[in-house]
């Protein structure tokens, strides 16, 4: 049997957990939430990496969709963008029951699994989301989050991007105290798009195990939103995943620079350079085409995670893509039926199927279940009420 054969048979078995899919977003900014104009049931391909028939034939099992809103909405209005990117997910799993499974728990992933749906949880990207409130932190938990990314490409007022200029050196005393009631809640740390100093204030303080949703080896790629080899060595003692993402410009030291002329040109153009709608990818187009553009591979990704076990050991790895999310994917996992190119370029490397099983499905699975258990374990310590102002004047 051929490597891609054997990654299918693999994936059947033991299929991804996928730690990050902005496709939530992607709805928002081309049809405003109507499923009517964008039917992610049936086959989406050219305008958006993601639907259910591409999901089914890339063996992904369960996937975290990002309720994800951009820090230039802020205060109350980056909550209620961010209630509307819960109330997208909902109408999905309301309107494919058949194919998505709502999940909350890991034990609600694998009766998913069981029953051949695809478990969907939802992770909140960026802190900015809940506002400085425990409250709302809280009430995203009673609506499905179980992960919250602690920044994403600016600073909070408690905690400190690694795309932004140092604000707090880390985390500030309350943003110990949002860590504290995330493991409390049992709702996972996402260390994925915050700074080095974050990352370990992060880690000195939760008790429970945290992730990395899309992020990959700064070993590898000397980008600023992936892993320092410290961190990575720090995962097996914290328990916590580390899930590898595809964005060429975080894997491929060639694309880092291409890309950064790229989102220029975007915004020379008063786009964000975040977008990725049609007319932000004929822009991109016309660029790539006087520029052409650095070509990450399923083998950029592969390079990644050799090295992410190497340092953090086969437990503590993942996957998580970041689909819908950026504008360019590697060749070979143009959208999200590409991860058996993935499993396969592994398999290629004498990766053992009880290691893939780990990386696909297990190792996420485990650390939202150990995340649970903590919180069990925590049931007595009454709702943390302190505010910014409290804890950090």
């Amino acid at each position: 049997m051929d490597h891609l054969a054997r990654a299918r048979t693999l994936l059947a078995q033991h299929p991804v957990v996928d730690g990050h899919n902005d496709l939530p977003w992607a709805l928002r900014k081309q049809v405003r939430y109507d499923l009517d104009r964008c039917d992610v049931g049936r086959d989406q391909s050219g305008r958006l990496h993601t639907d259910i028939p591409r999901l089914r034939a890339g063996g992904v099992g369960a996937q975290f969709w990002s309720v994800y809103v951009r820090t230039d909405l802020a205060g109350d209005d980056a909550v209620s963008a961010t209630l509307e990117q819960i109330d997208c997910v909902d109408q999905m799993l309301a309107r494919y029951p058949g194919d998505l499974a709502p999940a909350l728990t890991a034990d609600d992933m694998e009766k998913a699994r069981a029953a051949g749906r695809i478990a969907s949880l939802k992770g909140a990207e960026g802190g900015h989301s809940i506002n400085n409130s425990l409250a709302t932190l809280r009430a995203l938990y009673a609506l499905g989050v179980r992960y919250m990314t602690l920044t994403h490409n600016d600073n909070t007022p408690w905690a400190d991007s690694a795309t932004d200029a140092p604000g707090v050196g880390g985390l500030s005393p309350f943003g110990h105290e949002v860590v504290r009631e995330m493991n409390r809640l049992g709702m996972l740390v996402d260390l994925s798009h915050v700074a080095a100093t974050t990352m370990r204030d992060a880690l000195s303080t939760s008790v429970a195990p945290v992730i990395f949703s899309h992020s990959s080896a700064r070993a590898i790629c000397d980008h600023a939103r992936n892993i320092p080899d410290d961190v990575l060595s720090l995962l097996p003692s914290n328990g916590g995943v580390a899930m590898a993402t595809f964005v060429p410009k975080f894997i491929l030291p060639a694309a880092v620079e291409w890309t950064a002329a790229a989102d220029e040109n975007l915004r020379a153009h008063g786009l964000h350079h975040l977008d990725t709608t049609s007319e932000a990818m004929a822009l991109h187009a016309a660029f790539e085409a006087a520029h052409p553009r650095p070509i990450a591979t399923a083998s950029t990704v592969a390079d990644h995670l050799d090295h992410m076990r190497a340092v953090a050991g086969i437990d503590h790895i993942g996957i998580g893509g970041d689909f819908d999310g950026t504008a360019f994917t590697p060749s070979g996992l143009d959208d999200v039926s590409g991860y058996p190119n993935l499993i396969a370029e592994l398999l290629s490397r004498s990766w053992s199927e009880s290691d893939l099983a780990k990386l696909t499905w297990g190792n996420a699975v485990r650390v939202l279940r150990d995340a649970e258990s903590v919180a069990e374990g925590l049931r007595g310590r009454s709702p943390s009420n302190a505010t910014r102002e409290s804890l950090d004047g």
